[in-house]
């Protein structure tokens, strides 16, 4: 099986340490506007979903009870929907939304594009 979405191993530390504070957590993947691109990320159930979006999958991180869901919308999906997205985390102040905000650092989003086997895996050939 074909992850679409996985962490850096600084990114499951941060969730760690974010899901002690907040307890447990999901992202939404923004399309735009004013919090850019980033990945956002809210205590679980914060952030409602409905019929316009799509599950990505669920990260799970070592340490934590809970997988950690990560949803995009459909529309955006259509443009993504060949590439992998690896959930890391850098240095600086992201959106205010996003509960990494107050921590001096934002999560990002790292892409490349599924491999053939990988895209015939997920029947996107």
């Amino acid at each position: 099986m074909v992850d679409r979405v996985s962490l850096t191993a600084e990114a499951a530390e941060l969730l760690r340490r974010l899901t002690e504070l907040h307890g447990p957590l999901m992202f939404h993947q923004s399309g735009g506007c004013c919090d850019g691109s980033s990945p956002m990320c809210y205590p679980d159930g914060e952030f409602k979903t409905g019929n316009a979006d799509i599950q990505l999958g669920e990260l799970d991180v070592d340490g934590l009870d809970k997988p950690i869901s990560f949803w995009m919308s459909k529309n955006q999906f259509e443009y993504w929907k060949h590439t992998h997205l690896t959930v890391d985390v850098v240095k600086g102040r992201g959106s205010g939304f996003s509960v990494e905000a107050p921590e001096g650092v934002r999560f990002l989003i790292r892409s490349r594009l599924f491999s053939d086997q990988e895209s015939a895996d997920l029947g996107l050939l």
